[in-house]
């Protein structure tokens, strides 16, 4: 019975959406409101299912590093950082607030988190131990309405073993 009540509202509810006069693109926008900085949300979250596959490798990222021309984000959680080491320059949100943590006002991101808020227009990487997590968040982050996203496919582990190799 509840499973016909959820097939009834997946016929229903994109009939709605489809049949209200909307404004081409609509659907797909995010909607900010900053009121007082305090509610941001989404009129549709998932427009599409496809997110673009694109991941970046140790010598890319230590190029966006460099140059600035990205803000990354480690996805792990904090004690994870304290006992295997992080990238330099990467902030950590652990991917269960990703969700949350990219809908915050600019203001509330920054105290939580420690770094700038990536705008929508950004480019995002993010990144883990070993790259699973890190396309997890990249898929989340577009399905946010980020379109600069990636994940850096070798995460921790490749990141130190790179290092070492350089440094040594």
């Amino acid at each position: 019975m509840a499973l016909r009540r959820c097939l009834r509202f997946s016929v229903v509810v994109p009939r709605l959406l489809l049949s209200r006069s909307v404004p081409s693109g609509t659907l797909c926008s995010p909607v900010n409101t900053h009121p007082g900085c305090r509610s941001t949300h989404l009129l549709l979250r998932a427009c599409s299912s496809s997110s673009p596959r694109t991941d970046v490798s140790y010598e890319q990222l230590k190029q966006l590093l460099a140059t600035r021309k990205a803000v990354v984000i480690d996805v792990r959680e904090p004690w994870e950082l304290r006992e295997y080491g992080f990238i330099p320059g990467s902030i950590n949100v652990p991917l269960g607030q990703v969700d949350t943590a990219l809908q915050l006002c600019p203001d509330e991101f920054k105290e939580k988190y420690g770094g700038e808020m990536p705008l929508q227009t950004d480019n995002i990487v993010f990144t883990c131990l070993a790259g699973v997590r890190s396309k997890n968040a990249r898929d989340l982050a577009f399905s946010l309405g980020y379109r600069g996203v990636q994940s850096y496919a070798g995460g921790w582990q490749d990141w130190a073993k790179n290092e070492e190799m350089t440094q040594g």
